[in-house]
């Protein structure tokens, strides 16, 4: 059976369970960062890349072998992301502390195993290059979106939007637009349930426009040259 074959097999299987697994998340409280459970279990094994590479086959389905995305923003980029941040934003998921039926099947423990399978999975993606052209935005109004970003988000997501590890801030510079532009109204509007609620505070009186202009310029900060891939880069892994 050919990985493509495998590939396509496993995503017609659990699509079935998407519009079952909705409900069941919308139905949970909202968190933030309660740490226990699987997250502080993965955090603490040591992991394995070589398995982080098998279970990442599951995860290709959406995000590629490269860790990618789509540019249009239907699917984020993976690679580089920090280990702590993959780590929670996977256990929340599964714990339902995410609304994310599209993807809660495929992180199940029927699909990519336990808490070890988490660690290794998240070791993996976060060595992974990425992507050297990201989708971004219109471009109109940078200025806004520089002086919006210094204003509000520094103080979690660094100069750079490289973000905090240590406080579970993710990695924001090189990500696609269209998704930042999707969490970020979704994070305004209360709609993200595991969103932090300092930056629900922070970010409330924001207009789209607003909205708009500083995704846009976050969209557009390089991440180190050391974590970005040449472009048309394909994973030697899944050769």
């Amino acid at each position: 059976m050919t990985m493509q074959f495998k590939m396509t097999a496993l995503v017609a299987t659990v699509a079935a369970t998407v519009l079952m697994a909705g409900p069941t998340v919308a139905q949970q409280p909202t968190t933030w960062n309660q740490g226990g459970g699987e997250q502080d279990e993965a955090l603490h094994l040591e992991p394995n890349v070589e398995n982080g590479i098998e279970v990442y086959e599951v995860c290709a389905a959406c995000h590629l072998y490269e860790g990618w995305g789509q540019t249009d923003g239907t699917f984020p980029q993976l690679a580089g992301q920090h280990r702590k941040v993959i780590i929670k934003q996977l256990a929340d998921i599964r714990a339902l502390n995410r609304d994310n039926p599209t993807m809660y099947p495929f992180a199940l423990p029927e699909s990519i195993g336990g808490p070890q399978s988490i660690a290794d999975v998240a070791e993996y993606i976060a060595t992974l290059p990425m992507n050297p052209e990201p989708g971004v935005g219109p471009g109109t109004d940078l200025a806004l979106g520089e002086q919006l970003y210094k204003d509000n988000c520094v103080r979690c997501h660094g100069e750079n939007g490289e973000g905090m590890p240590e406080k579970y801030y993710p990695r924001i510079q090189g990500q696609h637009y269209n998704y930042l532009l999707r969490q970020f109204e979704w994070i305004r509007d209360g709609k993200r349930r595991n969103a932090n609620p300092d930056m629900i505070k922070q970010i409330q009186g924001f207009s789209d426009k607003d909205m708009v202009a500083v995704m846009d310029f976050v969209s557009r900060q390089k991440p180190p040259a050391d974590k970005v891939g040449t472009p048309g880069w394909e994973n030697p892994d899944f050769k």
